[in-house]
């Protein structure tokens, strides 16, 4: 589904209330919070999509790390999980989903999750993620609003994966480049969650199908602030850019680029790097915005820890709530 389609779903429902209802439907966040007692609430979430690489036990990996990376964008602990899959039983060998869902256990295990269950479905193609459910203090509840002016943007992962899937499909990527995204689609957003703590938060979400450019819009909304991001800070995988100029983007991409281009300030000059921006990410890194004057200091955390991209690529202006992009 493109930017906008599940609120427009969701168009003259009623959604209810209730007081224990921390994070819900009416914010787009990163995954549900419910308050259980004064000192616990309970992080909800849900995330599946088709492969996008051909070795079934990496996108096992991938789809598991990817559903794993919301209940981190919420500073919470991912305590255990339920896999959804859909599979073409007819067609495919069932060794195949077996290596599948390997490929997820193993990433859980990783991550001290543990697998409770899980729901299959005959279909025509195959499918697979997990519903994760995690921990969290109310009171310690991360949003993808709450950005401050003067904040700096942190951001941990390159981008460039939806580019680089598209030229992996067409058999245009080197196995540098694949070698790249795999490693950082299959890496865990734990060490970056951990190294959040201690710090004044202000904002947080993951960076994933909207690319970057439509999540850093998600934390402008409703706040009346600006952000500006520079376009030479921002991490991106090596042969990213050569491969856009290709014309190898994925449909995601413009979908995203018509869904939020009105409220992006760009020179000419920055617009392959545009498009990069736009570019929906698998298992992406955390967008985190907090005090200036602690920023770098939470990117020499990261780097300690082996988060070796992580920068500041940007800050959080006056309004109005656009996005300025710099050189």
């Amino acid at each position: 589904m493109g930017p906008g389609d599940l609120a427009q779903a969701l168009c003259g429902l009623d959604l209810g209330s209730d007081p224990r209802l921390i994070v819900g439907l009416q914010t787009a966040d990163d995954a549900g919070v419910v308050k259980l007692r004064d000192d616990l609430a309970l992080i909800q979430t849900v995330d599946f999509f088709t492969p996008i690489v051909d070795d079934p036990y990496l996108f096992g990996q991938i789809a598991a790390t990817n559903a794993l990376s919301d209940v981190y964008a919420m500073g919470g602990v991912p305590l255990c999980a339920m896999n959804i899959a859909g599979f073409p039983v007819k067609t495919m060998d069932i060794s195949i989903l077996n290596k599948v869902l390997k490929g997820g256990l193993d990433k859980m295990r990783e991550a001290e999750v543990i697998l409770v269950g899980g729901h299959t479905v005959e279909d025509k193609e195959l499918k697979y993620g997990l519903s994760v459910t995690g921990t969290i203090h109310p009171d310690a509840v991360l949003t993808n609003h709450g950005a401050a002016l003067g904040d700096k943007l942190v951001l941990t992962k390159p981008i460039g994966t939806g580019v680089i899937n598209t030229a992996i499909k067409r058999d245009k990527a080197s196995q540098r480049a694949i070698d790249q995204i795999v490693a950082a689609m299959t890496s865990l957003n734990r060490a970056a969650a951990q190294c959040l703590e201690g710090f004044e938060v202000h904002a947080c979400t993951d960076v994933t199908g909207f690319g970057l450019l439509g999540h850093a819009a998600e934390m402008l909304e409703g706040g009346g602030l600006g952000m500006r991001l520079f376009a030479s800070q921002v991490p991106l995988f090596d042969e990213a850019l050569d491969y856009a100029a290709q014309g190898l983007k994925p449909g995601g991409l413009g979908r995203n680029r018509r869904h939020r281009q009105d409220l992006i300030e760009a020179s000419e000059d920055l617009d392959p790097m545009v498009e990069i921006f736009f570019d929906p990410q698998t298992s992406g890194g955390l967008l985190v915005a907090l005090p200036a004057e602690v920023a770098d200091s939470l990117v020499a955390r990261l780097h300690q820890v082996g988060v070796g991209d992580a920068a500041v690529i940007g800050e959080i202006i006056d309004g109005p709530e656009r996005i300025e992009l710099r050189a």
